[in-house]
């Protein structure tokens, strides 16, 4: 949980720093909203791993195929409630969650490769 937390905060200092300093069009002002849900998603499926992982080993492919169903389902709930709001710059909003998607996605993945390696 730590690492997700490092990394958020990496990504946040960035974005921060983008924003402030260059005004960029590729960040959407809802960022902030953004990355705290990111951070949320990791700690629940955090727990939810490390609960599966603890209990049976041998379910880890099953609780891994729910933690990666749950933030689907999350993030598609999350994406229609700030377009049934009508956030602004509806398709940049959408880039910007997609990319962030795959940053968490990949950080996951590398993660979750690096402690199986060293289970083994």
């Amino acid at each position: 949980m730590i690492r997700s937390l490092v990394f958020t905060i990496i990504l946040a200092i960035a974005f921060f720093a983008a924003d402030y300093y260059t005004n960029p069009v590729w960040l959407h002002p809802q960022w902030k909203a953004i990355l705290i849900f990111f951070l949320c998603i990791s700690f629940l499926l955090h727990r939810l791993m490390s609960a599966g992982f603890q209990n049976n080993r041998e379910k880890f492919v099953q609780m891994y195929m729910a933690s990666i169903v749950v933030r689907l389902i999350l993030s598609i709930a999350f994406v229609a409630f700030f377009l049934y709001r009508k956030v602004d710059q509806k398709q940049l909003f959408i880039i910007d969650f997609l990319v962030l998607y795959l940053f968490y996605t990949g950080f996951e993945i590398h993660t979750l490769s690096r402690n199986l390696r060293r289970d083994l």
